[in-house]
């Protein structure tokens, strides 16, 4: 082995400078662009607030990213309810404690699954469009059009998206927290003979309103966190129509991997911030 790795101790460092360098290079520039869309982010937001205001565009992008999304986050809601309530149900059937689905299936929902599936379902459908449409407009020169005119792209483009993501992602997530445990009540009572008194009891007793606001909370970041991200990059596109296509699948991509990353730190965040509450 000694022999081997003397006769091959060139080619092995070489190897290993080149993963080290890939490393640092992937990391340093994950880090760059990570600050440049935190500062596109600042800027976007700084421009809501400066005129002319652009209430009409908001709106309509509210219209597209909220109500449009909300027949996927229905039937992606009523099914995930149902789902988790029969797994859990096997899984407390065993120790005798099938009272206990309903809070569980209502704190996994209102804290997690609900503002996570809710901004992976929206980033995809909402997120990939807006990475293509100002894809196509830069590549179009559309964006230098409006420069040339007068107009703030920034500020006519990417501002009302980034509100109207931040505003919709918390009442996507209360639609999909309702029609979860609507679908998880029917599960659990009608189909498997639970108790609907004691379903709604524990419920009540065991969740608490700042279950659900943390939830809320999480969802309007991930709002922040795709939005930025998929403007972002179809803002700066390059290369033509095959720029398109990578911006959005970037777009996309980055943003479903990052809002996991923001849930877990969030989360830790949030919890930490409750308990010095209750300390005070």
């Amino acid at each position: 082995m000694i022999q081997l790795w003397t006769q091959n101790r060139d080619r092995i460092n070489e190897a290993i400078d080149k993963f080290l360098l890939f490393v640092w290079e992937s990391t340093y520039g994950a880090l760059t662009t990570t600050g440049k869309v935190v500062l596109f982010f600042i800027e976007g937001m700084r421009l809501v607030f400066v005129k002319p205001y652009r209430v009409n565009e908001i709106i309509k992008h509210m219209e597209f990213i909220g109500n449009k999304s909300l027949m996927i986050i229905a039937l992606t809601g009523t099914f995930t309810g149902m789902a988790m309530s029969y797994q859990i149900y096997l899984g407390f059937s065993l120790v005798n404690a099938t009272n206990l689905v309903g809070p569980t299936v209502a704190l996994g929902i209102t804290k997690e699954l609900g503002p996570v599936l809710t901004g992976l379902i929206v980033a995809a459908r909402a997120g990939g469009a807006m990475a293509a449409r100002l894809g196509t407009m830069r590549v179009s020169e559309q964006i230098d059009a409006m420069e040339v005119m007068g107009i703030n792209p920034k500020q006519f483009l990417v501002a009302p998206r980034l509100l109207a993501a931040i505003i919709s992602l918390p009442l996507l997530c209360g639609v999909f927290d309702f029609v979860a445990m609507a679908g998880s009540y029917f599960l659990a009572v009608h189909l498997l003979n639970l108790d609907e008194a004691i379903f709604w009891d524990k419920i009540q007793l065991w969740l608490n309103p700042k279950d659900i606001n943390e939830g809320l909370i999480k969802a309007a970041l991930f709002g922040m966190t795709f939005s930025s991200i998929c403007t972002y990059r179809g803002f700066y596109t390059t290369g033509g129509a095959k720029g398109v296509g990578e911006s959005t699948n970037g777009g996309v991509v980055n943003s479903m991997v990052l809002i996991i990353v923001v849930n877990f730190f969030t989360t830790n965040v949030i919890r930490a911030l409750y308990k010095i509450k209750d300390n005070l």
